[in-house]
């Protein structure tokens, strides 16, 4: 899937209509995407999202959930706390 739109950071829609928010320690492993860039969406089994996007250039990974899914708050601040 390519890039529809990236504007904010922590929101990226694709081509196929889809939006997806993505996990705030994630974030940084986007800051190299580029509308070029090819990411696929794998469904995940994690206490925190329930979807990933991998980028296919370097293999980088993030975290996502659909857009307007709220992240769980207290694993969210756990995580975030571990660094």
């Amino acid at each position: 899937m390519k890039i529809l739109e990236h504007s904010e950071s922590h929101i990226v829609k694709m081509h196929d209509g889809s939006a997806w928010q993505i996990f705030p320690g994630d974030i940084d492993q986007t800051l190299t995407w580029l509308p070029t860039t090819e990411l696929r969406l794998f469904e995940i089994n994690d206490d925190i999202a329930s979807h990933a996007l991998i980028n296919t250039d370097d293999g980088t990974r993030v975290r996502v959930r659909p857009l307007g899914e709220r992240w769980p708050e207290e694993r969210t601040k756990k995580i975030l706390r571990q660094g």
